[in-house]
C-alpha cells in the first residue's frame, strides 16, 4: 500500500487518465473529487461489494438454471 500525505486542492494521479483530488478537509472527513475517463468504474467500497455480492448471486442461479435445463422432464 503506498500512503501519501496531500493538502487541499493537492491531488495524485493514477496512471495517466485517473486524478485524486482532495476538494475539502473539515474535521474527519476528506471530500475528494475523481476525473476518471467514462469507461473506468469509480465506486465507494461499500457499492463495490454489494455489486461483486449481487454478480457472484446472478451467475449462481445462472447455473442452477443451465443444469436444470439439462435434465428433461
Amino acid at each position: 500500500m503506498l500512503v501519501l500525505t496531500r493538502k487541499e486542492d493537492e491531488s495524485i494521479m493514477i496512471g495517466d487518465d485517473i486524478e485524486v483530488k482532495v476538494l475539502d478537509l473539515r474535521e474527519n472527513q476528506v471530500k475528494l473529487g475523481i476525473v476518471a475517463p467514462r469507461s473506468v468504474a469509480v465506486h465507494r467500497r461499500e457499492v463495490y461489494l454489494a455489486i461483486q455480492a449481487e454478480n457472484a448471486q446472478a451467475a449462481e442461479l445462472s447455473q442452477v438454471d443451465s443444469i436444470a435445463n439439462l435434465i428433461p422432464r
